[in-house]
């Protein structure tokens, strides 16, 4: 298989969406969606009707009888539910999830790739970020069983995820061990998947997708070549300017005169460490001009990953409005990116776009009611009785407190994960009042979107993305 020059970035909850990546694939480079919510993303995409009919078509391409039915009959609205009407909930995810959930998961995530890969033969990803851990192992089957060409994972150290995929490719049982706050000493958590169980007869033998860990330094580059349990293929070297979870900055925090991190020197990664490996390497954040896709080329990366480009593009997920506010915002160079030390309930620092109407204003964060009702970035934590509790510091500060959360992790916290639905389109109505808030992230790089536009257009393509960065080339 020959690497991609451009991989476009898996960005937020439905943000790389299945036609965002089918038409950067169709243009020669590596579409990616994103893994994150899926199976909340699908259940309310049905409720809306499934306009055009594009998930009924993938979930009648799904191998195992039966559970697409299941599926339709939990969710399916024919016509779409009264914007009245809430989304019916998704069950939350945990160690043990029931039979619904892993269904509905291993769904989402093979309708996602199935559709980004139909009607040509063009390379497709899947992104997840490590730090969600309890959806990840029927995730990947799902993907793997629509035929994903690479799987991107970041937002933590991401060790069992090569040898899963091994094992997942030959049909075996395979499980994980989920980071469990206050665990004993030596105490250990696994989730586990087996394909046979969920099939209910001998499973698939599958394609093993490719492995691309997205990394912030040369030190976790060698650390997952020497120790992850089966082969990395490859990297993502993603700078702080990228949207999304950053890295946080090595050694002491310091906060700058706007309360963002301050990174240094030591959050360089050494190209020529990484190079040395003799891995492929794409390199990320504010990378997407000609002139920086050929710097990294000199540099000796396969090429590079883009996101926020991707992100505000006519095909991506999020809403229209969104869209044209942020090009507006940056034809007229006024746009505001800040680099939230403490937004994302995973203490990674998290890029928010301020502004108006969304979380990111005061006020609205202030004026919305904590709740925890989707629940990917909770923590799993062990019970004084040695059972597994879940907590998020974006949750209800009661809530958090009587199960042992301390109140300095709630200051600042935003729902990210409801943030994130309502940034495309499929924010909850919360108590029949109102509309969940949208939180919008991006890259620094935002500031240069209006590159794509011209006096006569307002909007641009993927394909426009693709061509102006190869123009050089």
């Amino acid at each position: 298989m020959s690497h991609p020059v451009i991989i476009q970035g898996g960005m937020g909850a439905g943000v790389s969406n299945w036609r965002l990546a089918r038409n950067v694939s169709i243009c020669g480079q590596m579409g990616v969606v994103s893994g994150t919510a899926l199976d909340v993303i699908l259940a309310r995409r049905l409720q809306e009707g499934d306009p055009g009919g594009d998930l009924r078509r993938a979930l009648g391409q799904f191998p195992i009888p039966g559970m697409a039915q299941r599926a339709l009959e939990r969710y399916f609205v024919p016509g779409g539910k009264a914007p009245s009407q809430p989304f019916k909930p998704v069950p939350l995810p945990s160690i043990q999830p029931g039979a619904a959930l892993i269904e509905l998961i291993v769904l989402a995530n093979f309708v996602e790739v199935f559709l980004a890969k139909e009607g040509h033969s063009g390379l497709v990803g899947i992104n997840y970020l490590e730090k969600i851990q309890l959806p990840t192992l029927p995730a990947l089957f799902g993907a793997m069983l629509a035929d994903v060409d690479y799987v991107l994972m970041g937002a933590g150290i991401p060790m069992a995820i090569p040898g899963i995929l091994d094992h997942l490719s030959r049909g075996e049982a395979v499980r994980l061990r989920i980071d469990v706050e206050d665990a004993a000493t030596g105490e250990e958590f696994f989730s586990a998947f087996d394909p046979a169980t969920f099939c209910g007869a001998t499973p698939p033998t599958l394609k093993r997708p490719l492995f691309l860990a997205i990394i912030a330094s040369h030190v976790l580059a060698q650390a997952l070549v020497r120790k992850a349990t089966g082969h990395v293929d490859g990297f993502v070297v993603e700078g702080p300017t990228a949207g999304g979870h950053n890295a946080p900055p090595r050694g002491s925090s310091q906060l700058n005169e706007r309360g963002e991190p301050v990174y240094g020197s030591r959050d360089v990664p050494d190209l020529e460490k990484i190079s040395a490996l003799g891995l492929p390497f794409w390199l990320a954040g504010s990378y997407a001009t000609p002139a920086r896709l050929a710097e990294a080329l000199g540099c000796g990366a396969a090429g590079i990953q883009v996101g926020t480009a991707f992100a505000f593009c006519e095909e991506s997920g999020i809403t229209s409005d969104l869209k044209a506010r942020v090009l507006d915002s940056s034809r007229r160079m006024d746009v505001d990116i800040f680099t939230d030390p403490m937004a994302s309930p995973t203490g990674f620092p998290f890029k928010v776009v301020r502004m108006a109407g969304t979380v990111s204003e005061p006020p609205v964060y202030a004026a919305r009611q904590r709740v925890c009702d989707l629940g990917y970035l909770r923590r799993a934590y062990r019970k004084a009785d040695g059972t597994i509790g879940y907590r998020c510091p974006g949750e209800p500060e009661e809530q958090f407190f009587s199960k042992g959360g301390r109140p300095a992790e709630t200051q600042g916290r935003k729902c990210v994960c409801n943030g994130l639905l309502s940034t495309i389109g499929l924010g909850q109505l919360q108590d029949g009042e109102y509309h969940e808030p949208a939180l919008l992230t991006a890259g620094d790089d935002v500031k240069e979107l209006a590159r794509f536009l011209t006096p006569e257009r307002e909007a641009y393509s993927a394909a426009d993305v693709i061509r102006h960065l190869l123009q050089q080339a």
